[in-house]
């Protein structure tokens, strides 16, 4: 017996030693320092040039001292997102889903009222008075914040200043303007260059919701589920300055992006009422660097509530309730939701305005562009922002807008505004039953 005891205190300190080891193990892993385990936190987005290049600069600028962190980004189409988000939602089962995923502001409250246990709260990571107040709304859902703003949509309208002062113009006269003032001009331009003044797809009625925002309307009413179309002042003055752009033989019709795009380049079209994201297709023929300004939203020329500024697109980011979402929605706060310096390297290495209030301090915000006269865009892109009106895009844009491409067309082919809004508004209270 006494040969057996110093081998079962040998055994005894070694059993100690080896659960003291396991222990610190298990220890360091939950801390997520050096010695132990990494969370890998995935993240889904569109856009290698825009959302996938400024999610890469977050990663950047997470990463040093969050070495327990692992940022997987995998871009895939906004179609596919959706779609995956929908099937994966629907079934019950977040398997395969991201921790992380970009979701189009336009889009945001289907998801979020479809499933509002599918998402993880960020009330506590970021402040949301730091954010522009129209981006709050489309990003939460029953008191609570379940986006992180990102891009700013804003609108301005970019502008050929040899074409203006071929037709007798100045960036002047176009500061201030209303829609029908805007026509007039395009009109005088057509007359003088042979340029058409906007190119436009008929198939997307994009600038009908600038001109409604502008006036802080929609296609739906506050609640985002009844279809606000038959009575709707601002959605139809907006209509009404569509067909007078037709009927003024100003326009030059495009099928996709590619061709929108290349009307600006080949300089057969001399403006853009558009979001500031376009900025890169513009500075994209750099021939014409010094030929363009970029001036506020014209008006709705009938409607008091109109300002001159709207919005145009836009997307946010939203954590997923599944594991890693505290360390995905750490990660969100630290970068997106609270470092200027990261949004200044978004404008200069992107283009790409945030509508988070402090980096408008910042120096990159503040620099003139050479390409636009030294005009400081982002300086006036970033004032347009606070002044966006607040709406409700609900849950059914896009759907209620494919009511509205049909309607347009019956409407420009001769059928009166208001029989036309009546007919919409009948189609879209059947369909969003």
């Amino acid at each position: 017996m006494k040969k057996l005891l110093p081998l079962l205190v040998v055994c005894v300190m070694i059993f100690t030693a080896c659960a003291s080891n396991a222990d610190n193990k298990n220890e360091n892993a939950g801390a997520g320092n050096a010695g132990g385990e990494t969370t890998k936190v995935t993240v889904w987005a569109w856009d290698p040039n825009f959302n996938i290049k400024a999610m890469n600069f977050a990663k950047d600028t997470y990463a040093p001292d969050h070495a327990d962190v692992t940022i997987d980004i995998i871009e895939n189409a906004q179609n596919d997102i959706v779609q995956k988000l929908n099937t994966g939602l629907s079934s019950g089962t977040t398997k395969g889903l991201p921790n992380i995923v970009l979701i189009e502001d336009y889009r945001a409250q289907s998801f979020l009222q479809a499933y509002p246990d599918a998402f993880y709260p960020l009330t506590d990571v970021f402040k949301t008075e730091d954010f522009a107040d129209y981006k709050i709304g489309p990003t939460s859902f029953d008191g609570k914040q379940y986006g992180l703003p990102f891009d700013s949509g804003v609108t301005g309208l970019y502008v050929r200043t040899d074409y203006l002062e071929q037709a007798g113009y100045t960036v002047a006269d176009m500061q201030d303007i209303t829609w029908d003032k805007y026509i007039e001009i395009g009109k005088a331009v057509k007359e003088k260059t042979g340029k058409d003044w906007i190119s436009l797809d008929p198939n997307d009625l994009g600038i009908i919701r600038v001109m409604a925002q502008s006036a802080g309307s929609w296609y739906l009413k506050e609640d985002g589920k009844t279809a606000d179309i038959a009575g709707n002042a601002a959605l139809k003055e907006a209509m009404e300055t569509y067909k007078k752009m037709m009927d003024a033989n100003i326009v030059k019709i495009h099928a996709d992006w590619s061709q929108f795009v290349a009307n600006y380049n080949n300089g057969d079209a001399a403006s853009v009422p558009t979001g500031n994201w376009f900025t890169p297709s513009i500075t994209a023929a750099a021939d014409q660097a010094g030929k363009w300004a970029i001036v506020p939203l014209p008006k709705l020329t009938n409607n008091e509530k109109s300002v001159h500024a709207s919005n145009l697109g836009g997307s946010s980011w939203y954590v997923l309730n599944v594991p890693g979402k505290e360390k995905a929605a750490d990660f969100l706060g630290a970068t997106f939701g609270s470092n200027v310096e990261l949004y200044q390297k978004l404008v200069t290495e992107i283009g790409a305005i945030g509508t988070y209030k402090p980096a408008a301090e910042g120096e990159a915000y503040k620099a003139g562009n050479e390409f636009f006269g030294g005009q400081k865009i982002v300086t006036d892109f970033a004032t347009w922002t606070a002044e966006i009106p607040k709406v409700n895009y609900g849950m059914h844009t896009y759907a209620v807008e494919d009511i509205m491409i049909v309607e347009m067309q019956n409407y420009l082919n001769g059928k009166a505004i208001d029989q036309v809004l009546e007919d919409a508004q009948k189609q879209a209270d059947s369909q969003l039953k």
